[in-house]
């Protein structure tokens, strides 16, 4: 077992006027991954060649698409976590929906945000949709990996118990609660697992695909990323330990299909759309 190193999720901390405000690795990570991807949009967007000719926008206007695209992460990630997660506490509890830094984002709601604002961008503005996706499938996985590692830091989203050499004592009573396990309960580091994954794998496959002329087929790019995406996490689903209101005493893996013993998770569920319109995606784009 690894011990879980001493690293505070507050990258630093100031008091003022008697109130703490503190900024933290998983604000940071956010912060990096959208300025990267910004950067990379504006290289793709600065070499016409590997769209085949022409660039779909000018490079200038990827700040302007930044801002529509922070605000589809942030509203989409967090009514994802609302509706597909804790839709009743919510809805007891509206008030607390607002609460964004007490954490609560769903990678799914955020990319259906991000979809919902890139597309109406892209109408705004007279940008072929699937063409700015595909720069923007390019750029999400520099975020992914950063989001996973900031979640490692934090000591939260860990995995099911295991007995594996490199499971870790992840600190908290919820992450020791470990029905019987004696002593320290070690747990899948499945953060780890998804920041290889979502970031560094697919991120390699991408950069690979476009160096080959991926970005002259419209529609390829977004296509593998989907399939990717989906397939990584509903394979680390199986390491990863359940949302607490999908676990009962009856149910210990937090299914929401199928048995307590087989069956799928809710991450799972949400997987195997991206999967099927991910293959579709780039099915079509090479038969075009």
């Amino acid at each position: 077992m690894i011990p879980f190193p001493e690293i505070s999720p507050d990258i630093f901390s100031i008091t003022v006027a008697g109130r703490e405000f503190a900024l933290r690795w998983y604000a940071m990570a956010y912060l990096v991954g959208l300025l990267l991807g910004w950067r990379i949009i504006v290289a793709l967007m600065r070499r016409p060649r590997l769209w085949g000719g022409t660039a779909p926008m000018p490079p200038e206007k990827v700040e302007e698409l930044l801002t529509w695209v922070v605000v589809g992460v942030i509203l989409g990630g967090r009514l994802g976590f609302v509706l597909f997660y804790e839709p009743a506490y919510y809805l007891s509890n509206p008030g607390q929906i607002i609460k964004v830094w007490q954490g609560g984002m769903s990678f799914h709601g955020g990319f259906l945000g991000v979809v919902l604002a890139a597309w109406a961008y892209a109408r705004r503005n007279g940008i072929a949709p699937l063409r700015l996706a595909d720069a923007l499938a390019i750029a999400a996985p520099v975020g992914l990996f950063l989001g996973r590692i900031a979640n490692f830091i934090n000591a939260e989203l860990w995995g099911r118990p295991t007995t594996a050499p490199w499971g870790v004592i992840f600190p908290g009573e919820a992450a020791q609660d470990c029905p019987g396990v004696e002593g320290l309960c070690a747990r899948h580091p499945s953060q780890l697992y998804e920041a290889g994954l979502e970031g560094l794998l697919l991120g390699l496959v991408l950069f690979l695909l476009v160096r080959r002329g991926a970005l002259a087929r419209p529609g390829l790019a977004l296509g593998v990323f989907l399939a990717g995406y989906g397939l990584s996490r509903f394979v680390v689903e199986f390491f990863r330990q359940a949302d607490a209101q999908f676990v009962t005493p009856g149910n210990p893996w937090g299914h929401v299909l199928g048995g307590p013993v087989w069956g799928i998770t809710m991450g799972q569920l949400l997987s195997l759309p991206m999967i099927a319109v991910g293959l579709a995606f780039a099915l079509w784009a090479l038969r075009r």
